[in-house]
């Protein structure tokens, strides 16, 4: 069903992908339901001897979508569905097992997006909720419904304890951030402390002001060490969805940088910059989705998933997305002063395909599946309707490229359809 091409690229390349066949029809055979999902578990540092278990969350977020899609949910049931099964995973950096901040707190950003309302809902530095995604997807939802008494407009958009009590009072209940918290990241936390004063004591002396930055929870190679570097500094999981009627949503979730400054808000939360999803119309000939990971202040000042969403529109879609990845981010103005530029995307985008689109008699959807990254590895996983399992993938850098300066991508195509 899939082709998977891979393209490797570094800064100041642009290389032309080309199919190695022909895409096919999946069967003959009548479905009721179709769609497709495609899911990541961070863009970072992913190890060898872990590379099991994140596969394998991978797996089941993608059942799980599938599972709604194939009862006949929407895209935003569905990628609701492969987030909480992301966020439950110990091995991920979003819900339980997050990342612990300064102060050994652990507080999460989650968003969600629906294509065809292009309603949005996200919660930032959130403690004490097991799933953040039900949060924002819960506030997208309310906010469906329209103003709020006296004609207040509804929120799309809730932080810290405000967000906590808006999901308190909405029916989500309470899951005390120890529960959340594992031994890896407790352990990870108490490491992480120890390398922190120890190189703030040394720098005292020689660098005042780098000292202050450390504090303020930037990453920095001292604290997440060299046995796995940035295994604790692992950022934002997601989901991308199109469901039958070629509709899409994209979510993400995030526990945030390690040893953050309490209050901060990643790119999970942001409007552009973690998620985006949005329907064919008027002058977009493709319905779009992306989900984002990585360093957030990057990926932030670059608004990626909004600027991949848009690049898409373009006719080849892997050269859109290459030259995105370039232009908008590891070369973009907005982080000049970077030595490294940090992130990564998963991208889909659709349209009905057919002699006839317009027949009632013939629905088919070509999808088209992408994701690339500037870390050392991205781990995915993706899935269609007619799939029998879902296949996984670690994205890794090729040997000798720099992390932050090159860049890696990866694809393939997939075609959804149903004959009466």
């Amino acid at each position: 069903m899939e082709e998977v091409i891979n393209l490797t690229g570094c800064t100041g390349t642009v290389s032309q992908l080309n199919y190695s066949g022909s895409t096919q029809n999946i069967s003959s055979r009548v479905y009721k339901a179709m769609g497709f999902v495609l899911v990541h578990a961070g863009a970072g540092y992913h190890s060898e001897s872990k590379a099991k278990e994140y596969k394998h969350v991978c797996k089941r977020a993608c059942q799980k979508a599938v599972d709604r899609l194939r009862a006949g949910a929407m895209a935003l049931e569905a990628v609701t569905a492969a987030l909480i099964e992301l966020e439950d995973s110990p091995f991920t950096n979003a819900g339980t097992g997050s990342n612990l901040n300064l102060c050994g707190d652990i507080e999460c950003d989650a968003s969600i997006m629906d294509g065809k309302s292009l309603n949005y809902g996200a919660v930032g530095a959130l403690t004490g909720i097991k799933n953040p995604i039900l949060v924002a997807r819960r506030l997208l939802n309310e906010a469906q419904k329209g103003k709020l008494s006296a004609g207040r407009i509804p929120p799309c958009f809730l932080v810290g304890i405000g967000a906590q009590q808006w999901a308190l009072g909405h029916g989500i209940p309470a899951c005390p951030s120890e529960k959340m918290a594992t031994k890896f990241s407790l352990s990870a936390y108490r490491r992480n402390k120890r390398k922190m004063e120890q190189a703030e004591k040394l720098e005292t002396v020689y660098n005042p002001s780098k000292r202050r930055r450390q504090s303020s929870g930037t990453v920095s190679e001292i604290m997440v060490g060299h046995e796995e570097p940035m295994s604790a500094s692992l950022d934002t999981v997601g989901a991308i969805v199109v469901d039958q009627e070629g509709n899409v949503a994209a979510a993400v979730s995030s526990g945030g940088l390690a040893m953050k400054h309490p209050g901060r808000v990643g790119q999970a939360a942001h409007y552009g910059c973690g998620c985006w999803a949005e329907n064919a119309r008027d002058a977009r000939p493709y319905s779009t989705a992306v989900s984002t990971s990585g360093c957030g202040e990057h990926l932030m000042r670059t608004m990626l998933a909004r600027e991949c969403s848009t690049a898409m529109q373009t006719e080849d879609a892997h050269q859109a997305l290459l030259e995105a990845m370039q232009n908008k981010f590891i070369g973009s103005p907005f982080l000049a002063s970077e030595d490294g530029v940090l992130g990564g995307v998963i991208v889909l985008r659709c349209c009905r395909c057919g002699e006839d689109q317009s027949s009632d008699n013939f629905q088919a959807l070509l999808v088209e599946f992408l994701w690339s990254h500037t870390t050392e590895s991205m781990c995915v996983g993706y899935m269609s309707t007619h799939d029998s399992k879902a296949r996984t993938h670690i994205s890794r850098l090729p040997p000798g490229a720099v992390a932050g300066q090159s860049l890696a991508i990866e694809g393939g195509v997939c075609r959804l359809g149903v004959t009466d």
